[in-house]
């Protein structure tokens, strides 16, 4: 069966860290798959924070996710903190992917790759609207690394 590869986007914009609560373990006794998601979503919500922005308020748009793709690479325990690396790729006229770099916080290392697609979203007329201009221009000169 062929395998999921997310290649490292050439810049990160954005870190944080985050703690696995017991919420977040299986019955196996690690990170859930569905947890790592959660987490991502917690970190793409401090990122957008950290710039002024909420998921339903970039420049008067909001955002959904299209897609999500993850690839595990070790496991994560409860109690284990987790460093999460963001950058934004793939920028189209309607949105782009953020792509999660998640390590262990202790040791480096690597637990997860996760890409999510985004679009923006006009919740007043329930459809896909053009990505916001400053939000695009922000996140693509992060993203090559270009002075804001």
């Amino acid at each position: 069966m062929a395998r999921i590869k997310l290649d490292l986007p050439p810049h990160f914009v954005f870190d944080t860290r985050i703690q696995v609560h017991i919420g977040d373990i299986n019955y196996g006794g690690h990170l859930g798959n569905d947890a790592i998601l959660r987490l991502a979503h917690e970190a793409r919500l401090r990122l957008l924070k950290s710039h002024g922005f909420s998921e339903l308020d970039i420049e008067g748009r909001g955002i959904i996710m299209t897609d999500a793709a993850v690839v595990y690479r070790a496991e994560a325990f409860h109690g284990d903190t987790l460093h999460f690396q963001l950058g934004l790729i793939d920028f189209n006229p309607y949105g782009c992917d953020i792509f999660y770099l998640v390590s262990d916080g202790a040791t480096g290392k690597e637990v997860a790759r996760l890409k999510t697609g985004i679009v923006f979203f006009d919740y007043q007329a329930r459809k896909i609207a053009p990505i916001p201009a400053g939000f695009r221009l922000r996140f693509e000169e992060q993203h090559t690394g270009a002075a804001p």
